[in-house]
């Protein structure tokens, strides 16, 4: 296996776990008030489109040769990191949300 391959694994398990939050976001606004559905849903849109850039961006790396993939690899990292901070302030806002509505 060549390292384009090794890398583009990890980032696909990578985004598995974001895909399983998001499952859990989603099942957790079907369960909410309407007030903290709507922010639970703005939440999920977020999500999914930073998902979408990072996973069409894996799609790119899968089409392109193992001499030429280094030239995204920064734009995937530079996706990747801005999915991963969304994926970690998304609890913190929740909570704030549940904060401001009690």
């Amino acid at each position: 296996m060549n390292t384009k391959d090794v890398y583009k694994q990890k980032i696909e398990a990578e985004l598995e776990l974001v895909q399983a939050n998001l499952e859990v976001l989603k099942a957790k606004a079907k369960i909410a008030n309407s007030d903290i559905k709507i922010n639970y849903l703005k939440e999920i849109e977020g999500l999914e489109k930073n998902y979408a850039m990072v996973q069409s961006k894996i799609q790119k790396l899968g089409e392109v040769g193992e001499g030429t993939w280094e030239h995204l690899k920064n734009d995937i990292e530079n996706a990747w990191e801005s999915l991963s901070a969304y994926v970690k302030k998304t609890p913190d806002d929740i909570n704030e949300i549940k904060k401001d509505i009690k």
